[in-house]
């Protein structure tokens, strides 16, 4: 995908090279951050790995090595006592729903119905 030139602002690529099939773009000397081919991830359960990143260490709280859904485990992560608050709100919610369930079923008061008098029906209508 070539740039097209927008008006009043410079093109990201000073020139583009071209080679057989291929097309080499060749960035701007001095805006773009280091690369770090080799950087190095470790993981909170202390498996490491090396990814192409722009940090040269990079540190997780999981990883594929221990994520749940990887490993197949059912367990959870506690970040910041995130699930023990999950829980409460679980917990609260639950007797909510158990508080209108017994409330439904729970015998319901009868309505006081007046009776009117002939008189007070004419009145009305």
């Amino acid at each position: 995908m070539l740039l097209r030139k927008r008006p009043g602002r410079k093109p990201a690529i000073d020139r583009t090279v071209v080679k057989t099939h291929t097309i080499v773009r060749i960035m701007k000397e001095g805006i773009h951050p280091a690369y770090y081919p080799k950087a190095t991830v470790t993981c909170a359960c202390g498996n490491t790995f090396a990814v192409g990143s722009t940090k040269p260490e990079i540190r997780v709280e999981i990883c594929a090595a221990c994520h749940p859904f990887y490993t197949g485990q059912k367990r959870l992560v506690d970040t910041r006592g995130r699930v023990e608050r999950f829980e409460k709100i679980a917990e609260k919610s639950a007797k909510v729903k158990a508080q209108h369930a017994a409330q439904k079923t729970a015998p319901r008061k009868k309505k006081k119905t007046e009776v009117l008098t002939e008189r007070q029906w004419r009145k009305l209508g």
